[in-house]
Parts: C-alpha cells; sequence; structure tokens
C-alpha cells in the first residue's frame, strides 16, 4: 500500500510539472490546415543518443549534477569542508558547506557567519520540515518516512579576488520516487570580504538584454533537440528571480534554475552556460568586476 502511494504522489509531481508546460512558451512545430492548429510531439521528434526513460532521464540529470567537476581541489587550504549531520525519527539533515580559512584574512569570518548562521538555518529548516509533516494526509501513513534534506557544493575560483559557490540541495520529500534540486549561487569577494551580486557584474538595468542573451543559447540548444526537448525560454518573472543565481569562472557564466523553470524534470539540465565573449555588451567596465574582458 505504501508502494501504491508513493509512486501515486510521484506522478501527480510528474504530472503537475507536465501540466506546467502548458502555460509555457514551448518549442512547438504548427501546422494551419484549414484552420485547425496541430501540435507535433516534440518527446518523438527529438531523439538522443540513447533512448532512455523519463524517470531514467531524471537520475542521469540529477547524476550529472553531483559528478560535475569543480575546483576544490585545486583551492586548497583556503577552503576547508564542514558538515553538519542530525538524524531523528523524523528527518534526515545532512549539510556539506565550505568555511574559509580565517586565519589568512580576518574579512574571511563574514563568509563563513553567513553560511552558518543565515543561510543554514538549523532550527528554521527543522520547523519547516515539521510543519509540512503535519500538514499531510495521516491515511497514508506518510508520517512514518523520514524527509532527508542535503546539502552540497561545487566551488570556483576565478582569480585571487572572486570565490564563486554553488549550493545544492537535495529535498527527499514524503512520497516522491526522486529527490527535489533547488540551487543558490554566490559570489565572494576575496579582497573585501563582501558578497557580490548581479550589479557588482553587469550593467544596472542590463537584466532584459542579458536575458534575451540567455535565451538565444537556450534557444540554440532547444532547436539541436540533445536533451532539450519540451523545453522553453525563461520569462522576464523568471530572470528576476534567478538573477543572482550563477557561478562564473575565467570562460563564462553559468546560469542554475530549478525544475519546471526552463524545462521539466525529465529533460533538459539545470544550467544553461553563457560564454563571457558574448557577454561583453553586459558586463560592467570597473576594476572591481574580477570577470577580466
Amino acid at each position: 500500500m505504501k508502494k501504491i502511494a508513493l509512486i501515486f504522489l510521484s506522478t501527480l509531481l510528474w504530472a503537475a510539472c507536465k501540466n506546467d508546460l502548458q502555460e509555457k512558451n514551448l518549442p512547438t512545430k504548427v501546422q494551419e490546415e484549414t484552420n485547425k492548429v496541430v501540435l507535433v510531439d516534440t518527446l518523438k521528434e527529438f531523439k538522443t543518443d540513447i533512448d532512455i526513460t523519463p524517470p531514467q532521464h531524471i537520475e542521469l540529470k540529477h547524476q550529472q549534477l553531483v559528478e560535475k567537476e569543480d575546483e576544490k581541489d585545486a583551492i586548497g587550504p583556503l577552503l576547508k569542508d564542514e558538515r553538519f549531520l542530525k538524524e531523528t525519527d523524523s528527518y534526515v539533515l545532512d549539510f556539506n558547506y565550505p568555511f574559509l580559512n580565517e586565519a589568512w584574512k580576518p574579512t574571511h569570518q563574514n563568509f563563513n557567519h553567513y553560511i552558518s548562521k543565515e543561510y543554514l538555518n538549523i532550527s528554521e529548516i527543522e520547523a519547516q520540515i515539521l510543519e509540512d509533516k503535519e500538514l499531510l494526509c495521516d491515511t497514508l501513513r506518510i508520517h512514518q518516512i523520514r524527509e532527508k534534506r542535503l546539502v552540497n557544493y561545487k566551488v570556483y575560483q576565478v582569480n585571487e579576488q572572486l570565490l564563486s559557490v554553488l549550493f545544492y540541495k537535495e529535498n527527499y520529500y514524503s512520497g516522491a520516487m526522486h529527490p527535489a534540486f533547488t540551487f543558490d549561487c554566490l559570489n565572494f569577494d576575496l579582497e573585501r570580504g563582501v558578497f557580490m551580486t548581479y550589479e557588482d557584474f553587469f550593467i544596472q538595468g542590463s537584466e532584459e538584454e542579458l536575458r534575451n542573451i540567455l535565451n538565444e543559447t537556450l534557444s540554440g540548444k532547444i532547436q539541436k533537440g540533445d536533451v532539450f526537448y519540451d523545453c522553453w525560454d525563461i520569462t522576464s518573472d523568471d530572470f528576476f528571480r534567478y538573477k543572482n543565481n550563477f557561478v562564473v569562472d575565467d570562460q563564462r557564466v553559468e546560469y542554475y534554475f530549478e525544475d519546471c523553470v526552463i524545462c521539466p524534470s525529465y529533460t533538459g539540465q539545470y544550467s544553461v552556460e553563457i560564454p563571457l565573449e558574448k557577454l561583453l555588451p553586459v558586463l560592467r567596465r570597473y576594476h572591481l568586476n574580477p570577470l577580466k574582458f
């Protein structure tokens, strides 16, 4: 009975994401014939090298994220890996996160304080999990399933000035067959000891122009097929909500989005990479910008 309930709830989540597709500007082919509109199934039209089912693609999508290379090992003693683990009968919290070596520079404590006291707010997370469990239906006996919140990270260093961190959270909700990933990106100026935002990298008021650049990149992937079938352009509202959700290296800016923002859960990827040369029209030109051009 529990297995049936889990499958049912997972199917509902998948269907909800699929329904959200209908509200987006999807890459479909339209044939006009006697004033009728015929939609071509893009899932059948675009084929990948490996014929995999949607659940398999979800697992592959997650695996590619977890196994993605970063520069953690190359950074060395500047950064140390920390972990918080708590297991109860109701939930598991397993957080891996970076701390900067404060012996190198006192302002590194600004980064560490934000991560430990604000970003990883343990008491708030615990309260939210317990509140969510109280709202679930007892007849499905979901309360007996331990929920999990896992946090891990990727880190990149453009130069001696900038540390770029991607946090990805695996949320294992009661009744879901697959974890849901959410993302947060932080860019920290190592010289000044402050966090940097969109306006530190890009010209003020350039959001719409950068969104167009991002959509041009995404549309190219959609047209090629690959794994981006059934995806769509990012809307203005979504871009403004995620405009600070990017990491950088010396070659590109990479934006991260959750499922159903640019792609449904069963296709696409979580991020879109934009080469720096494409961003020249919107890059802010001042000496504090670590993105050199």
